[in-house]
């Protein structure tokens, strides 16, 4: 098998990006390097040392992309400057203990991302930002970065880099916010997204990553669980460093749980491996290269016959056209086949979505008038609270107190009044509280989070409980409806606290992206056994799911006994 050169760079450049194949790739780079194709156009030279980098061959990779990039500094395109850019740092930063600076590819990359106008680079800059603070002390900043950077990759539909962007956001929330739950929410959801495109490399980092979120909480058994899945899926041999981490982690946990057995046996895994890697003459290399092709260009000599120049000239003329002839006939037909499957697909799909919009507007409309009824009836039953009950109270309370000043001086009676004045006391300051409380509510001018910071205000001193609210991205109100149900979710939860977990800390996090808000409630309570829970029996987690459920959200309870609550939701937009 060869490729035609006859038409020149063009035809070269789509046959490399159409066929990716290895052999014809092969091919193709050594007639340009014969000089079969003269002066190469910037396009061509990232194409090459992108193909050459897929094959593990970085020395060569980095040998095109220099080229590339003097190209495109000549002809000043913004777009392939940011992209060659990035491609070069992305593959001196990979190496370790590299003795080279990476910093001016870095800065350049930034530079030209800003003044681009794809939303490519605006993600990949946010992306980069945010893994360069990664280790910032205030974490909020990465996570912002990541945020922003996800919603690109959403206007992209770039599944694969949105799932790689979930995985980053789970690996902040355990690093850095020291929370394991929460970041396994977000783990998940890559995991997701990486076993639908069957991206086993995402898929590899994000079992290893949840492994370690139940390391950190001293689950061994089931982090030894994920780190078996990681191991099973079939990464390319090459990525020793890989395997290194992972079998480092599989010894230290089974060593934990007293498996010196299997502990020893992964342990000399690791030594293996890491004996085996020699990372400092490959980056010894790859420096040399670089500072090489910075300094000065040289050229590259290979001698060759005229008379086999003749001869690969007229075996690739002669098997790339009935390759491709073949190719086009399959390709045409396959796709003809496909365009029609698609077109009934889709209008299979399109009488799916009617139906189920009809549907869905009647159970909306229901949903509604009973948030609507409930609203009202909450609201009156405060007032009433505090208006009326709260009113009789104070002026009973009066009434013997006044008695108490004008009885009689009959000591036995000194008791008496002493402990109904204290009832009344307590009777009051309770009817107060609930009133307070239960009127907490979502106010149209405020919102839902100065609802919620209010909630928790109210709430906190209750039973010594301490309650603190974080929240990320709510700058704009989202729908009045949507407010009051949110709110009077994050109400039950916080009333299940108070009446049963015993706990003295509790936090609310709420994290608003563009087509979903995310609920995390946790508290340091007594917990309970989340395997046996009974839905319909006890705390109101019955009613909390339905509301869900009406909001077509996702609802996850993560309890054990002795070490607290953590509940997980999450809404679309």
């Amino acid at each position: 098998m060869s490729i035609s050169v006859y038409a020149q760079e063009d035809s070269l450049l789509i046959q490399l990006k159409k066929l990716n194949n290895k052999e014809l790739f092969t091919q193709a780079v050594s007639l340009w390097e014969k000089n079969e194709i003269n002066n190469p156009s910037g396009s061509l030279l990232l194409t090459v040392g992108t193909s050459y980098e897929n094959i593990n061959n970085e020395d060569k990779a980095l040998f095109f992309y220099e080229k590339a990039l003097q190209y495109f500094k000549k002809t000043d395109e913004t777009e392939y400057l940011a992209e060659t850019y990035f491609k070069i740092y992305s593959l001196l930063d990979s190496q370790k203990n590299l003795l080279t600076t990476t910093t001016n590819y870095f800065d350049n990359f930034l530079k030209y991302a800003k003044e681009s106008d794809k939303s490519e680079w605006k993600a990949e800059m946010n992306n980069q930002l945010a893994i360069k603070d990664f280790n910032n002390n205030d974490p909020k900043i990465p996570y912002n970065y990541f945020n922003k950077a996800l919603q690109h990759f959403k206007t992209l539909k770039d599944t694969n880099r949105i799932a790689g962007t979930y995985s980053n956001i789970g690996l902040l929330f355990l690093n850095n916010f020291k929370k394991p739950d929460s970041s396994r929410f977000y783990l998940n959801k890559a995991l997701d997204i990486s076993q639908t495109t069957q991206n086993i490399n995402t898929q590899w980092n994000v079992l290893l990553n949840i492994g370690n979120t139940y390391k950190f909480q001293e689950n061994y058994n089931t982090a030894i669980k994920y780190y078996l899945k990681a191991d099973s899926l079939p990464i390319k041999k090459y990525s020793l460093n890989k395997k290194r981490l992972l079998y480092y982690h599989l010894q230290d946990s089974y060593r934990e749980l007293g498996d010196f057995k299997n502990s020893d046996n992964y342990l000399l895994d690791y030594i293996e491996i890491k004996d085996s890697i020699n990372l400092l003459e490959q980056n010894k290399t790859i420096s040399e290269i670089n500072t090489k092709y910075q300094t000065a260009e040289k050229e590259k000599q290979l001698l060759i016959s005229n008379q086999e120049k003749k001869q690969n000239r007229n075996i690739a003329i002669g098997l790339a056209g009935s390759l491709a002839a073949v190719s086009i006939i399959a390709f045409l037909v396959f796709k003809n086949t496909r365009r029609k499957q698609f077109i009934a697909e889709q209008e299979r799909e399109i009488e799916i979505q009617k139906t189920e919009k009809i549907l869905k507007e009647q159970e909306l409309t229901t949903i509604d008038a009973m948030i609507a009824g409930q609203e009202k009836e909450r609201q009156r039953l405060a007032s009433d609270l505090h208006d009326s009950v709260g009113a009789t109270l104070a002026a009973a309370k009066m009434q013997f107190d006044h008695l108490a000043q004008n009885k009689a001086k009959a000591a036995q009676l000194d008791e008496v009044f002493a402990k109904t004045g204290k009832l009344l006391d307590d009777a009051y300051t309770e009817v107060r509280s609930m009133a307070h409380i239960k009127n907490s509510g979502v106010i149209a001018k405020n919102g839902l989070l100065p609802a919620v910071e209010k909630l928790a205000k109210n709430a906190s001193g209750v039973n010594n409980l301490s309650i603190e609210v974080q929240h990320f991205g709510l700058e704009n109100r989202i729908e009045n409806s949507l407010e009051i149900s949110i709110f009077r979710i994050i109400q039950e939860l916080v009333t299940n606290i108070i009446k049963h977990s015993k706990a003295t800390e509790a936090s609310i996090s709420i994290t608003q992206h563009e087509d979903s808000i995310n609920i995390i409630v946790e508290d340091n309570g007594v917990g309970f056994n989340s395997k046996h829970l009974n839905f319909n029996e006890g705390m109101g987690l019955s009613s909390i799911e339905k509301r869900i459920e009406h909001l077509e959200g996702s609802f996850e309870v993560d309890a054990t006994k002795g070490k607290g609550t953590t509940i997980l939701i999450d809404i679309p937009l």
